[in-house]
């Protein structure tokens, strides 16, 4: 339309986002008696009316940057409209199984970045063993550096691998290292991200060096039947956490609208349930890590710890990928269907009540 004063638009409106990403901030804090009735009442009210505003700031062509912090606000404010007040009971499963996947969906971006910050590590490593094998002094740990992997696999072969009751305090030293690390790396987001970037390459450095090494001894079937088992979950989780460190330095580098402080208290509240939320993954890696791993030829043939492998991260993936695309996904679909619409046709009064229609992170 002719004559829209986006400036304008954007000056008056601002206060009405403040106060409903305050509100936010209050409510993902200590949950929706923070607002008490007469809050409850106007966090209706704004979630309404930023919604209609963003149906405006879509059809006027507003900046980008405008439009997509809107849709962040619309999106987190439908998220506890309809969240719904199921018992503490429920509450506990609905996260896991749909909460939290979602969350790691919503977050694809920061995941993403914590991966190839890992694998890029690794991919290091690789190379550099590849070329100087004399290298391993610095680029393996020192625990691996005591037999060479022939050694190794002359010793495990045949071996009779863990008992139960060794196995079960092995899962467990495992699982308190493993917590270690996950929350050092979410710990170090508050590093403005450095620490936990610089974590994440480091940590994927070793294990690209040992799989060459492994290889060039000709023990490359060995090295992958030993680490992929348990070695699945474990690194995905290490990503998850990585990407909870980099939500956290988000707060700090970007704070957008909000001030840093109340910027890094809402990332923080994100970041702490991807860490959370990935915590079943890591006690599934523990107690594989401490049990099937350890076992090799001919107790279990190679490609049988392969095909579990393959099973397990089969399983960690469609969980994270796929749960919580239920019902509700549909219901989202629809919504954001007629967002669009409503986008195309000519802007509606901020008034309209199909503004509510205007949401897509939590629904993925």
């Amino acid at each position: 339309m002719q004559g829209f004063d986006v400036r304008r638009f954007v000056d008056e409106r601002t206060p009405q986002w403040v106060e409903l990403e305050r509100a936010l901030v209050a409510l993902e804090q200590r949950g929706m008696s923070a607002l008490g009735l007469e809050g409850a009442r106007n966090f209706g009210k704004l979630y309404r009316a930023v919604s209609s505003d963003l149906l405006v700031a879509r059809g006027e062509l507003v900046d980008a940057t405008i439009v997509d912090y809107l849709n962040d606000l619309v999106a987190r404010a439908y998220a506890h409209v309809h969240s719904g007040t199921g018992s503490k009971a429920r509450r506990l499963p609905q996260f896991f199984l749909r909460e939290f996947p979602r969350l790691f969906r919503a977050e694809w971006r920061v995941v993403t970045l914590s991966a190839l910050l890992f694998f890029g590590g690794g991919a290091v490593g690789a190379v550099a063993m590849a070329v100087d094998p004399h290298a391993a002094g610095v680029l393996i740990p020192e625990d691996h550096q005591q037999r060479t992997p022939a050694e190794r696999v002359a010793e495990d072969e045949g071996g009779p691998g863990h008992t139960g009751d060794e196995g079960a305090a092995f899962s467990s030293f495992l699982f308190t290292h493993n917590i270690q690390v996950t929350f050092m790396v979410f710990a170090l987001g508050l590093t403005f991200g450095v620490g936990t970037a610089s974590m994440m390459f480091t940590n994927g450095v070793p294990l690209g060096a040992l799989a060459v090494q492994y290889h060039q001894y000709g023990k490359g079937l060995f090295f992958w039947a030993w680490i992929l088992p348990h070695g699945i979950p474990e690194v995905t989780q290490v990503i998850i956490a990585g990407a909870a460190g980099l939500v956290l330095a988000r707060g700090l580098l970007v704070p957008g609208r909000l001030g840093r402080k109340d910027a890094v208290v809402a990332e923080a509240r994100r970041a702490v349930r991807l860490v959370v939320g990935g915590m079943p993954v890591l006690v599934l890696a523990g107690l594989i890590e401490g049990t099937i791993s350890q076992v090799h030829e001919p107790i279990i043939p190679y490609a049988l710890k392969l095909a579990f492998a393959g099973v397990v991260g089969v399983a960690v993936w469609a969980y994270l990928l796929f749960a919580g695309r239920s019902a509700s996904a549909t219901r989202t679909a629809a919504l954001a269907e007629e967002l669009a619409a409503l986008a195309e046709a000519p802007p509606a009064p901020r008034s309209t009540p199909r503004g509510r229609a205007s949401l897509v992170p939590p629904a993925r």
